[in-house]
């Protein structure tokens, strides 16, 4: 993956991410967020994966069902942002919708995702802290406003 600061103003700065194939987008985008210390931002992406594992966020085990699906399949939206975790650190959180070759579509949790042939990413960091915290009726690390 590469990198490059588009835009840097009162606190806020704009980054292009662009991956190539291969590479493994959330892996990226928390070793980037940790680089650039990151603490609140958001991010879309458009490009196209080799494969992914998705996840469903059942509420009555308060689990994740995940699915690994092995094949091209293009991103036609990929959205997320990043927050502090509840242990220090970034905390990345993205949902993906996408596109198989008889045109249905995927969606969820995004787990894990390796690109092909590119992933485009548009990160803006905004100049407020987002800290999740445990939550627990769910049982999740959720971004509370202080």
């Amino acid at each position: 993956m590469k990198s490059k600061l588009l835009h840097e103003a009162d606190g806020q700065r704009t980054f292009a991410l662009i991956f190539e194939i291969g590479d493994e987008v959330l892996t990226e985008v928390k070793a980037f967020a940790k680089r650039e210390r990151l603490s609140a931002a958001q991010f879309s992406a458009i490009g196209a994966f080799s494969d992914v594992v998705l996840a469903y966020f059942d509420w009555e085990t308060k689990e994740y069902q995940r699915r690994k699906v092995t094949e091209q399949l293009e991103v036609a939206s990929l959205t997320g942002d990043v927050a502090e975790a509840p242990e220090g650190g970034p905390a990345i959180h993205v949902h993906a919708v996408l596109g198989r070759r008889d045109l249905s579509a995927l969606a969820g949790h995004l787990v894990e995702a390796h690109v092909r042939p590119t992933l485009e990413l548009v990160l803006s960091e905004q100049p407020a802290h987002l800290r999740k915290r445990h939550d627990p009726e769910s049982g999740l690390a959720l971004i509370r406003l202080t």
